[in-house]
């Protein structure tokens, strides 16, 4: 079944008040860490279309009437990607791409559009979308490019993670403080401290200091490495 632009009548209780988000209430409600697709689209039809099929296969969704709205909300810090309309009123769709990307605020882009711009997909593609599809595309389509922008971010996440346990290994802190200083559990940075000891092929911290050093990466708290001398 494809996507369509056609008027869809909102849900009783899905409203949309000052650009903030209708969040379905029944799907992966109470799970803080389920992965969540944020849309935005000028068209409420469109936004109730995908909310309906992306929540059916068991996703949090946001939606959201404007790249303003978007920008304006507070977002979790769990597993994501982002559903956008190319065309949108004032801040358009690749104006949001690179709002994103100058405030390195990652987050994994799959592009809607009508008009089937081939130069314009191949700047989004460039600046890092996941995909770019045009009116009317088939909705596996679009949960196949979902599914793979949420990996995707995943994997970004878990990167990310391990670069800061590695601070914060480095600068000398316990699993414990770590764990306090990054908002996540002491059991979850001991399984990254093995990771990243094993990545970076080191037998011991102070090791693992040296090769820090060496790369230019900082402990947490910034400064010079401690202890990277010899």
């Amino acid at each position: 079944m494809a996507i369509r632009t056609r008027s869809v009548q909102m849900a009783v209780g899905d409203t949309e008040r000052d650009g903030r988000p209708d969040v379905p209430r029944s799907v992966g409600e109470g799970d803080v860490s389920a992965p969540l697709v944020f849309v935005v689209d000028d068209d409420a039809s469109i936004r109730d279309s995908l909310r309906r099929l992306i929540t059916s296969v068991g996703f949090k969704v946001e939606v959201f009437p404007s790249a303003r709205a978007f920008l304006g909300a507070r977002r979790p810090e769990v597993a994501g990607c982002l559903v956008l309309d190319v065309r949108l009123p004032g801040l358009s769709g690749l104006d949001l791409q690179r709002e994103l990307a100058a405030t390195n605020a990652e987050l994994p882009i799959i592009f809607l559009t009508g008009h089937g711009d081939i130069p314009m997909s191949v700047r989004a593609m460039k600046a890092g979308a996941v995909e770019f599809l045009t009116k009317p595309f088939r909705e596996q389509e679009l949960l196949d490019a979902i599914r793979s922008a949420i990996e995707r971010d995943r994997t970004m996440r878990a990167e990310r993670q391990e670069r800061d346990v590695m601070a914060g290994i480095i600068a000398g802190l316990l699993n414990k403080q770590i764990a306090g200083e990054l908002g996540t559990s002491e059991p979850t940075v001991k399984e990254q401290r093995g990771h990243v000891m094993a990545k970076m092929q080191a037998g011991s911290v102070a090791e693992l200091v040296r090769i820090a050093s060496r790369l230019g990466i900082t402990p947490a708290g910034s400064g010079p490495v401690a202890g990277a001398a010899g």
